[in-house]
């Protein structure tokens, strides 16, 4: 650790954030996982409420910057395509 305090705070924070956005990569990981399993299974209405979370989820994370807002875009787009075909 540094001696300067400002760069022990910044470390501090960076453990943190670092946390926190584990966090928030499992949580994309398990909508996409259970989205994939319901599309499987040809279960529409599932797939469907897992979508609307998924696509929340997808819009906030790519707000803070956790993911790209274009990766954010097409992961949007090919689960819906994806439901759209189970009609």
């Amino acid at each position: 650790m540094s001696n300067i305090k400002s760069s022990q705070k910044y470390a501090i924070q960076a453990k943190k954030f670092n946390k926190i956005n584990s966090i928030r990569k499992t949580i994309l990981r398990r909508l996409m996982k259970k989205f994939s399993e319901a599309i499987i299974q040809k279960n529409k209405p599932v797939a469907h409420e897992v979508w609307l979370k998924l696509q929340s989820n997808l819009d906030k994370f790519a707000q803070k910057g956790l993911i790209h807002k274009n990766k954010a875009a097409r992961y949007k787009s090919r689960c819906y395509l994806k439901i759209k075909i189970l009609t």
